[in-house]
């Protein structure tokens, strides 16, 4: 039997994040360096000192490394109260990509490499990006991953293309994910390599405009140009990077989760708050029983989520390489999230937040220069997603994928 009743710990673990995150961090969410393109190095760091201060920092990290060395469940519950602000996660150091990276490299890397990016990364010192995600090659199926990788004597020569790399800019590493084509003798296939991204041939192309603002770095476009990665910098094994890759997104999916439920209570805090002081008709809204019925779905709807993480938490706790489980944790990000709207807060499922998270600023990178896209909107409050052409007709995602388009369910990695 699982016991849902928080110890005296779990407790002071919640209210503690949940104070921190109230009084601490969402004063920041107005400050001028939370840019459209999220919040500036110099605020990051900034929340990262308070965080530290306040015993905080990389809550999911081991006790070696400098953090708090929390199981699943318990990291749930530290994800959710920082996930009460968008920069909440920022501050403790555990929002994507750098949450999933650091528990990557602790499982995978070897001691060396730990001791030179992890220790200065969990120490929230430097940050990082990881660069899977393809314009034309991988995306939510990273087998039609396009970057190649060719051994080079003591090297290999990576060539290819990433976007949608969040925090790529100001980033101290990246782990790169390329198809190993020529090994000699060795093995081939996906691979995972760690690179500084001061190393020549990496290049930020641009940093795209996203509705999303609360990841430092934004989502960038990275071109990688005969970039020679020593054979060390190999993060476990030639051929294995599929294998390894599950040990970082499959964890991370529900982490996603955990940091989205906490801004879901949010906005359901905000609806609530609206509910009792806009009146109309002679009483607050959410006496009506149209409203209240609403908010009763999203308590609901909160309530069933919470407990789906805590469950997939513990069952991802027997399984350190995310295979056994890797189904039923994709089936939780289908869970609500829920956005305040007004009067009433209005329910999208995850995958529709995910796209709505695609880059808005042109049709992508041209690739479908006959399909000239507009900025995505909600068009009712169910929470449909659809797209405009500029004479005004509808292009849903469904007509979209029939028509062999470029969209892809993305989710910051």
């Amino acid at each position: 039997m699982i016991d849902f009743e928080l110890t005296g710990p779990q407790c002071e673990l919640r209210d503690g994040i949940r104070e921190f995150v109230t009084r601490s961090v969402i004063p920041f969410e107005k400050d001028a360096r939370n840019t459209s393109h999220g919040p500036t190095d110099e605020l990051r760091c900034e929340l990262n000192s308070l965080a530290r201060d306040a015993g905080f920092l990389v809550p999911h990290v081991s006790t070696e490394w400098g953090g708090m060395g929390l199981n699943h469940v318990d990291t749930a519950i530290a994800f959710e109260a920082a996930g009460y602000s968008p920069l909440g996660p920022v501050a403790l150091h555990c929002a994507a990509p750098d949450e999933g990276n650091m528990n990557l490299l602790e499982k995978v890397a070897t001691q060396a490499q730990k001791e030179r990016w992890l220790t200065p990364f969990a120490k929230a010192d430097i940050r990082s990006c990881f660069c899977m995600t393809e314009p034309n090659g991988a995306g939510s199926d990273p087998s039609g991953m396009l970057t190649t990788a060719k051994s080079d004597g003591d090297d290999f020569v990576i060539n290819g293309r990433k976007w949608l790399i969040t925090g790529a800019k100001g980033a101290s590493f990246t782990i790169i994910m390329a198809d190993v084509t020529e090994n000699g003798d060795g093995p081939t296939g996906p691979t995972m390599f760690i690179a500084d991204m001061d190393t020549p041939g990496i290049e930020i192309e641009r940093i795209l405009d996203t509705l999303d603002t609360s990841f430092t770095g934004g989502h960038g476009v990275v071109a990688l140009n005969d970039v020679r990665v020593p054979k060390e910098n190999v993060l476990g094994a030639v051929g294995e990077g599929f294998r390894y890759v599950q040990v970082r997104l499959a964890p991370a999916r529900l982490t996603h989760c955990m940091r989205w439920l906490g801004g879901a209570i949010r906005a359901h805090d905000i609806a609530l708050d609206y509910a009792r002081t806009r009146h109309a008709f002679g009483k607050p809204i959410g006496e009506h029983e149209g409203v209240g019925f609403m908010l009763a779905d999203n308590e609901i709807d909160l309530h069933q989520s919470r407990l789906m993480i805590w469950w997939k938490g513990r069952e991802v706790g027997k399984d350190s390489f995310g295979n056994r489980y890797f189904k039923e944790k994709s089936a939780g990000k289908r869970r609500w999230v829920i956005y305040e709207g007004a009067p009433e807060a209005s329910k999208i499922p995850a995958e529709w937040h995910a796209w709505l998270h695609r880059t808005v600023d042109e049709p992508p990178l041209g690739e479908r220069p006959d399909i000239p896209w507009e900025k995505p909107h909600i068009a009712n409050p169910t929470g449909t997603a659809v797209a405009y052409r500029p004479g005004g007709s509808v292009f849903s995602n469904k007509e979209r994928q029939k028509s062999g388009g470029d969209y892809q369910a993305w989710t910051p990695e």
